[in-house]
């Protein structure tokens, strides 16, 4: 059965024309079950119990291609886990990974709904481990790739891009009562939910978004590399979503850093420039 289009904006390409033709089936397939995973847990007017429980019987369709792979699928997600399952069974992929996306999509839902806060940075980082990491984890098995150093760099930029979409999207999770600046952060740039409303000039919260922004551009930078090490088109791909995650950083920064009040995006003018910026990150790798 043929997934049913994607139509959500994505600032990063997901399985495009640069990827390994062989693999493009199996991204697609890690893509559609976190995709339809984070639509249960994100989209439409359900209450928290009800995504919860869906949620829920998400995981039970997990379990059962994985513990029983000759049952067949539920009749709900056929679009994801036939097509997951043969991409399991094939790839060998971790299943810990796919159960560590749900965790955070669940972590998610119930942060929402009790209107809790990350305490710390670190708090929210973990949760990057959670909701982003293991899909780069998940890429570089497919790509044969297990080093210890290349996992903690894929870490690194995942994380990065976790973080770059919360401090792109401020504006946009604050509407619906979700919240990614930790406590310890609003307290030590000494700002208040009030200098998020849309309407505010706060240079504190200003300098809150832009210190976030630096770390995020320090993680990235750190991770970059590996986009240099993977061979083919593989390695182009990520390069574009390293300097995707970094144009998204530049457009923060010419706003100020006021993404409480606009959210900035990536839009294909953009692409020339990181397109050039991929081509460097190649010759600066091979003069090392």
């Amino acid at each position: 059965m043929q997934a049913p289009p994607i139509s959500h904006y994505e600032n990063f390409p997901v399985a495009s024309f640069l990827c390994p033709p062989r693999l493009r089936p199996a991204i697609a397939a890690i893509y559609h079950f976190a995709r339809t995973a984070d639509d249960l847990a994100d989209e439409g007017t359900q209450d928290a119990t009800t995504r919860l429980l869906e949620l829920q019987a998400y995981r039970a369709d997990l379990l059962a291609i994985t513990q029983a792979p000759a049952q067949p699928c539920s009749a709900r997600w056929p679009h994801v886990f036939e097509p997951l399952r043969a991409i399991i069974e094939s790839h060998q992929l971790p299943i810990r990974l796919l159960h560590d996306l749900l965790d955070a999509f669940e972590q998610d839902v119930r942060y929402t709904a009790e209107q809790r806060r990350y305490a710390t940075d670190a708090e929210l980082l973990s949760y990057c481990q959670l909701s982003a990491n293991p899909v780069g984890r998940l890429l570089l098995h497919l790509y044969g790739i297990i080093d210890d150093a290349s996992l903690a760099q894929s870490d690194q930029i995942c994380s990065a891009l976790q973080l770059i979409n919360f401090w792109q999207d401020v504006s946009v999770d604050a509407a619906r009562h979700r919240w990614y600046i930790s406590n310890a952060a609003m307290a030590r740039f000494q700002v208040t939910d009030a200098d998020f409303l849309p309407s505010s000039p706060s240079a504190n919260a200003s300098n809150l978004i832009a210190d976030y922004a630096d770390t995020a551009r320090a993680m990235m930078q750190k991770g970059s590399q590996l986009a240099c090490k993977i061979p083919g088109r593989a390695g182009w791909e990520l390069r574009l979503v390293v300097q995707g995650g970094l144009r998204i950083l530049d457009k923060m920064a010419a706003l100020g850093h006021a993404t409480w009040r606009t959210r900035p995006t990536v839009t294909l003018w953009d692409l020339p420039i990181m397109l050039w910026r991929a081509v460097w990150m190649r010759q600066s790798a091979q003069q090392r």
